[in-house]
């Protein structure tokens, strides 16, 4: 449906420019939703998805080892979104110490992602509401340390940004003024909170993430904090009990597609359309999730059967086992720490596993080396090559 403008221009100073700055409505859109009979079975589709998604982390022997993974993985790929350019590989290599040649600022950005994601769901788990003030909690942390730590880390922003371009004047689209942002996210939170009326949980996540998209109350991190958002609301709202589905996946495969849905959704009010393809996403990530979910189970059980058969030395091999499920990369010394096993057992535990192919020794030095779990790394780094 095209409703025109879902917002007002206001005409701002800039320098010696006068620039058109768009400030969003209220949610939800006036008038309301026009969900179609495909768009509900869409809609229908996505929910029954994130059910799977959710019954799926029974089946694994410990959630809290796949979160650690997914976790990580959807940092990458947020984060490549705005520029970075470290991988999966690089961020558990950062996490060990051991990270040379890799863009130090960028390893940097995606760990801050992982505490952000990481504290946003504790606060949760908390009872803590989906608010402001944790949307500002989180962002501070996303900028703590690395390139945006000069950017006023969880302060909405007090001047004006834009959206590529050299300034506002020939920028692709310019926020609202600081003097709105605080009133804009105020209303944005009353959504959250279903004022002035209820709305289900994927229309409100999609409509949610335009909106904060549309404001870009910060100076950095808007972007993904406008992904982390999805995540949270998600759990917030009880459809997952652990955050394992991230759009970034999707929103990275289709990124000319998804700038151009949220710019359409501002000039002509084409809500619908965006829905649409937000839903897809959800499907199909969710889906994506639960295969690599069934399959890190399925070679996770084979493998530890393979170790049983090891004799004397299957004991510290499964415990080694179990440690590189947390982190596929690793070293004897986080090993002996993780295991509390000595390094000569680890070494010799370690020989066993590489002689029966299920973990590889990647460094090639005499020393220092370093072992990867190849296969639960290489299904875990699917779609996050910079």
């Amino acid at each position: 449906m095209n409703r025109g403008l879902t917002g007002e221009y206001i005409v701002i100073k800039y320098g010696d420019e006068e620039v058109r700055s768009f400030v969003p409505f209220p949610l939800p859109p006036s008038p309301p939703l026009s969900i179609n009979p495909a768009l509900r079975e869409e809609l229908d589709q996505a929910l029954i998805s994130l059910g799977r998604l959710d019954s799926v982390a029974t089946l694994l022997p410990d959630i809290d080892l796949f979160l650690y993974m997914y976790v990580r993985k959807e940092a990458v790929l947020s984060s490549q979104i705005e520029g970075t350019k470290s991988s999966l590989s690089d961020l558990l290599l950062f996490e060990l110490e051991e990270a040379p040649g890799v863009p130090l600022e960028d390893v940097i950005e995606v760990s801050n992602y992982v505490a952000a994601i990481n504290h946003g769901i504790m606060r949760l788990k908390e009872d803590f509401p989906l608010s402001n003030r944790l949307i500002r909690e989180v962002h501070k942390i996303l900028l703590s340390k690395g390139r945006g730590r000069d950017k006023d880390p969880g302060e909405f922003r007090r001047s004006q940004n834009w959206i590529q371009g050299t300034r506002p004047g020939n920028a692709l689209y310019v926020p609202p003024p600081p003097e709105c942002v605080a009133d804009t996210m105020g209303e944005l939170e009353k959504f959250l909170h279903d004022i002035p009326e209820k709305t289900t949980v994927l229309i409100k996540a999609a409509l949610m993430h335009v909106q904060f998209e549309t404001i870009h109350p910060f100076l950095d991190g808007n972007g993904r904090i406008g992904r982390l958002l999805i995540t949270l609301l998600l759990c917030h709202e009880g459809v997952l009990r652990h955050p394992l589905l991230y759009l970034s996946l999707y929103f990275k495969q289709h990124r000319s597609q998804y700038f151009d849905l949220l710019m359409n959704v501002r000039t002509d009010g084409d809500w619908e359309a965006w829905l649409r393809f937000f839903v897809v996403g959800i499907r199909e990530m969710a889906e994506g999730a639960v295969t690599t979910a069934r399959r890190l189970n399925d070679f996770c059980n084979s493998d530890r059967q393979v170790i049983r058969d090891l004799g004397r030395k299957a004991g510290s091999a499964l415990r080694i086992h179990q440690a590189f499920q947390s982190r596929p990369i690793a070293n004897i010394p986080f090993l002996s720490k993780v295991t509390k096993l000595s390094p000569p057992t680890i070494a010799a535990a370690l020989e066993a596993l590489q002689k029966a192919e299920i973990i590889r020794e990647i460094t090639g030095r005499k020393r220092n080396r370093l072992y990867a779990y190849k296969k639960y790394l290489d299904l875990m780094q699917k779609g996050t090559e910079p």
